[in-house]
């Protein structure tokens, strides 16, 4: 069996809310996020974690792009990458990219289906629902008390 998962996360990675803005906006995601037909509510998951931690796309991930040279970069590369920091997480997103050797960060490559990097993420199992809108990413925000980004994996 399959997972959908769609994850809220601030756009700054480093970021983190207090415990009653993220109990907040777990609620409003819980509204905004309907169970499945059979009447199973979806599953919620906040998560402060102690490093920079990937929040990607799972299945989804069809390209990743270089922000320098434009270039397609394996994703195989960037697989690599996370099972080589799938124990502890990144100390830095600081990295040089494998097709022209620039140095950039990990969160700004272009993710064809958006990856990102958090230390706090919203997870809804299985939403009856494909995307948030503009307007409701902007309550999310709002409630959280931070900008965020929304990354739908499936898994």
């Amino acid at each position: 069996m399959s997972d959908d998962v769609l994850s809220i996360i601030p756009t700054d990675p480093q970021w983190q809310p207090d415990r009653a803005a993220a109990e907040r906006t777990a609620t409003l995601a819980a509204d905004l996020a309907p169970g499945q037909s059979d009447g199973v509510e979806a599953e919620i998951d906040v998560t402060w974690h102690d490093s920079l931690t990937p929040v990607d796309c799972g299945e989804n991930l069809e390209r990743i792009g270089c922000p320098h040279c434009g270039a397609s970069i394996d994703t195989e590369w960037y697989a690599d990458l996370l099972e080589s920091h799938s124990e502890d997480g990144f100390a830095t997103l600081a990295i040089e990219v494998p097709c022209c050797g620039a140095a950039t960060s990990l969160d700004v490559l272009d993710y064809d289906w958006p990856c990102g990097f958090a230390r706090f993420e919203i997870a809804i199992w299985n939403p009856e629902r494909d995307w948030f809108d503009d307007e409701e990413l902007a309550t999310i925000a709002d409630t959280l008390g931070h900008p965020v980004k929304q990354i739908r994996a499936h898994i």
